[in-house]
């Protein structure tokens, strides 16, 4: 499996960041509402130590009993203010962090739905549902644990600096003393964290792929007793996990003790230096107070910040990793505007070459026509180019060179949608999702019938198993149609294909995969279904394709032979061969 690589960088990525706020820009007012309760939350905590100083050196020292219950009633009232803020400015930044990544994870779904197939056959699957979920999810704590709370934090901390250079200057540069020292230890901490939250976002990227991978292959894994090799690998891969996870722990372990030590020492020095100023008058006892409540105001939010500040970080791997995929250009080109209703059918390939990757040829100047309502077979060993020429008629990849035409028509002039619209594929491969049988047919088109995917089923002879299973339409066939047989899901395909009446019908090995009579039903629904429409028909077994109006036989990307069932025999070449081949094969059975 391909590890994915580690990513590191600028701790704040300025770029990131602000890609990331303008997903912000739809909210600006939820936003500018965030903005003045981080604001608010930094200067109300601050006053509080002002009111005990005052009510020290003036009620108390005067013996002023009410003036005492007064500033209580003060304490009291900012306590309950703070708290409301606070309430408010919490729920606003998550409020704020999940209305975003919803917008963000659409987007980003939209966008994978719109690249090519080239890329997914490049990007493990894991890897995208890593994107999808975990990195989005991470970006929810930009909001309300990163930026909202980091701003507030240094905020808070100039306010406080301000109110003790306010009381006293002197008192308020001691009291600061160690900070050099806490902000070293900040600094290496976050250094640290940043490698180490990397590691932890590679990891579960991994991790993820590799359980995905082997969870929808488990029958590869099982039938070649593979179990114990692939679970070693599992553990490797767990412990990698692990690893990356407890060097965090490490880390913030080594960082708290330490902060707290350097926070307990700057108290000493307070105390040092302001009780001798408090015994030769040079300030009040509540001065002193109010300073041990500054520092421990000040020096929370310079632990947090370090916090705060790997919560950024975190989010800017992950906002990095998911703008690289919304910035891939690996998108299928729809710059085609005509649509049409309807479509004749006439398919031509003119000098088409293609290669999946370089200059692999897996078509070689490649020329055919298919005129409406006639049937084209494709005939050829693995590889040598049969499934290819159907992916390129859907334009699920693009060609290097030449062009493919549907009604005189260059492909690539066609709205993308538009044109699959008039074209229904039916693998080899079926895949079903975790739905009922009716909305697998359908794919969830409002405009598809219930009573047309009865008849279609009818068509098929997929309408009497379909009824005897429970709940009918309904049954849920669960991930990949696992509770239906290979011939049962084919099907179901088949149906599929049918609801949406194309014009254009491609069999890519539909009935390679199904029994004799499973196949006398599909060979019949083929026959109805063809009439009036153009057909192109990969297969394997010969005698479905003999009334074949045009049969191609590729090798290795290049069509060698060329005409009808019995043109192509009395040739007596690769076709002809291929034919008895299978025939003796059918005799010794």
């Amino acid at each position: 499996m391909e590890q994915e690589k580690t990513e590191s960088g600028n701790v704040v990525d300025l770029k990131m960041v602000k890609r990331l706020l303008e997903f912000a820009k739809p909210y600006k007012k939820q936003f500018w509402a965030l903005i003045l309760l981080t604001i608010a939350l930094a200067v109300v905590g601050p006053i509080r130590p002002k009111v005990v100083q005052l009510a020290i050196d003036n009620e108390l020292a005067s013996g002023d009993y009410q003036g005492v219950i007064n500033m209580i009633l003060v304490l009291i009232a900012l306590l309950v203010a703070q708290s409301i803020i606070q309430y408010y400015h919490t729920f606003q930044a998550g409020w704020l962090g999940q209305h975003i990544i919803r917008d963000i994870r659409i987007k980003l779904y939209r966008h994978i739905q719109s690249l090519q197939l080239k890329f997914f056959d490049n990007t493990p699957i894991g890897r995208l549902v890593t994107r999808n979920v975990s990195d989005i999810e991470t970006l929810a704590e930009v909001f309300s644990q990163g930026i909202a709370a980091m701003a507030g934090d240094i905020l808070l901390l100039f306010v406080i600096f301000g109110f003790m250079l306010y009381e006293d200057w002197r008192l308020a540069l001691v009291s600061l003393a160690l900070l050099p020292l806490l902000l070293l230890a900040t600094y290496v901490f976050k250094e640290k964290i940043k490698v180490s939250f990397n590691e932890v976002r590679n990891a579960v990227a991994n991790l993820n792929t590799f359980v995905q991978e082997h969870i929808t292959g488990m029958n590869v894994v099982q039938i070649f007793s593979a179990e114990k090799r692939e679970f070693e690998k599992f553990k490797e891969i767990n412990r990698e996990h692990r690893r990356a996870n407890m060097k965090s722990v490490l880390y913030y372990s080594v960082y708290f003790p330490v902060a707290e030590i350097i926070q307990a020492g700057a108290i000493g020095l307070i105390i040092w230096y302001g009780a001798g100023a408090v015994l030769r008058e040079e300030f009040q006892l509540g001065v002193l107070i109010a300073f041990i409540m500054y520092n421990q105001m000040f020096f929370r939010p310079i632990r947090m910040i370090a916090d705060h500040f790997n919560t950024l970080q975190m989010g800017i791997v992950s906002t990095k990793r998911i703008m690289n995929l919304l910035d891939n250009k690996e998108l299928i080109a729809d710059t085609g505007a005509f649509k049409t209703d309807t479509v004749k059918g006439d398919v031509e390939f003119k000098n088409v070459q293609f290669a999946y990757v370089d200059e692999n040829w897996v078509l070689k100047d490649i020329s055919f026509a298919v005129p409406a309502g006639h049937t084209l077979a494709l005939v050829g060993a693995t590889g040598a180019g049969k499934s290819s020429v159907i992916n390129l008629l859907s334009r699920f990849y693009e060609i290097n060179s030449g062009e493919i035409l549907l009604d005189g028509r260059n492909v690539k002039d066609y709205d993308l949608k538009n044109l699959r619209s008039h074209i229904a594929v039916v693998l080899q491969d079926v895949f079903l999702f975790s739905d009922s049988i009716y909305n697998n047919i359908t794919l969830r088109n409002p405009a598809i019938s219930r009573e047309k995917v009865e008849q279609a089923a009818d068509l098929v002879g997929a309408r009497e198993f379909i009824e005897r299973l429970p709940g009918g339409f309904d049954y849920n066939v669960m991930e990949r149609g696992a509770t239906l047989s290979v011939g049962q899901r084919q099907l179901i395909s088949f149906v599929r294909a049918l609801v949406y009446d194309p014009k254009i019908i491609v069999l890519d090995e539909a009935t390679s995969s199904v029994d004799t009579e499973t196949e006398e039903l599909i060979q019949a629904a083929i026959q109805k279904l063809m009439k009036g429409r153009t057909a192109i028909v990969i297969a394997h077994r010969l005698s479905t394709i003999q009334n074949a109006h045009q049969i191609l036989v590729l090798d290795h990307g290049h069509i060698v032979e060329r005409g009808n069932h019995e043109d192509l025999l009395e040739k007596d070449g690769f076709y002809a061969h291929l034919h008895h081949m299978q025939y003796k094969i059918l005799a010794t059975v």
